[in-house]
């Protein structure tokens, strides 16, 4: 087996490091986790690397190199301005070019977003976060949350833009990994279906970094997922760590009740816009893999189509 290059694996420990993101926030709408095909054996977790797009197909292993990358997190908490929420299992997922002369990335997220989580729960639902009010027409809305289904708000995170501005340093240390754009949609009966805090234009903006420090694991495997020491592709996992951020601000709502009608409300109770620091991001017991060929050099100049082929071998 040829030896792994320096610049590679330098390359490849920053991409892992850097993908100990995970949003624990909620999920992509559910069709795109079940769209997405199982994989065997050390290639279970990257089900929706995007290993067919452009972008990573052109790689050549030289100039670029093509990374998959896939975080997870069992639960988490949120706060957003006043409202505080404990989040479910989240996963995210995203493919990276490496241009190793230049020292940089660029992100390729999946076709259907990088994000999908379990749903949250806003605690309090509607009664918590306009209730009680001295609008009549918002006191109306009050009086008749008189059972769980009209009170119940949820929270779905959206992608709003490409992840961006990679930080090696950062990703093997402390200090902020990436920038993640990202908007929230509630969801309740008299909130209709528009109601969200950040935009594709005006976005939340995550800024995750390491709280604590991962455990470093490798191995090498087959095209077909098989564990392999003298394997073609390389694994790298990073466990046990907790990242977060409360640097981030959140916009005002938008699009909340008919003709958004209920934005003043929802944002006077839950203390919106809410600057730097107001605001914050746990991720507990995080594990982040990284995928990538071991010696992409060795087949130049068609690694991102190799890379590809694996991958697509490794689906049962």
């Amino acid at each position: 087996m040829r030896p792994v290059p320096k610049s590679w694996r330098t390359g490849l420990l920053a991409a892992a490091a850097t993908a100990a993101l995970v949003v624990p926030v909620v999920a992509s709408p559910a069709g795109a986790a079940a769209a997405a095909p199982q994989l065997n054996g050390n290639w279970a977790p990257f089900n929706r690397c995007p290993v067919d797009d452009p972008a990573m197909l052109a790689t050549d292993g030289d100039t670029d190199i093509a990374l998959c990358v896939t975080s997870t997190s069992p639960n988490g908490t949120i706060k957003l301005g006043n409202t505080t929420a404990t989040t479910g299992a989240t996963n995210l997922q995203f493919g990276v070019v490496q241009h190793p002369a230049e020292g940089t990335y660029s992100v390729v997220p999946p076709a259907a977003g990088s994000i999908i989580s379990d749903r949250t729960t806003i605690p309090g639902g509607l009664l918590g976060l306009m209730c009680p009010s001295d609008i009549p027409f918002v006191t109306g809305i009050c009086n008749q949350i008189t059972n769980g289904t009209l009170n119940k708000v949820t929270a779905t995170v959206e992608s709003a833009g490409a992840p961006k501005d990679f930080d090696l340093v950062a990703g093997l240390s402390s200090g902020p990994i990436v920038s993640l754009p990202i908007r929230i949609h509630l969801e309740n009966p008299f909130l209709g279906s528009g109601c969200y805090l950040g935009s594709s234009s005006n976005p939340i903006v995550l800024h995750p970094g390491n709280l604590s420090q991962p455990e470093l694991g490798v191995t090498l495997f087959d095209p077909n997922g098989t564990t392999n020491p003298e394997g073609s592709l390389i694994q790298f996992a990073l466990t046990g760590a907790s990242q977060g951020d409360s640097t981030f601000s959140v916009p005002k709502s938008s699009g909340c009740g008919l003709g958004g009608l209920l934005n003043g409300v929802l944002d006077l109770k839950t203390g919106l816009p809410a600057g730097s620091g107001k605001n914050n991001l746990v991720l507990n017991n995080a594990s982040t893999y990284t995928v990538g060929l071991t010696a992409p050099g060795a087949v130049v100049p068609d690694a991102g189509k190799v890379l590809s082929d694996n991958w697509h071998s490794a689906v049962k």
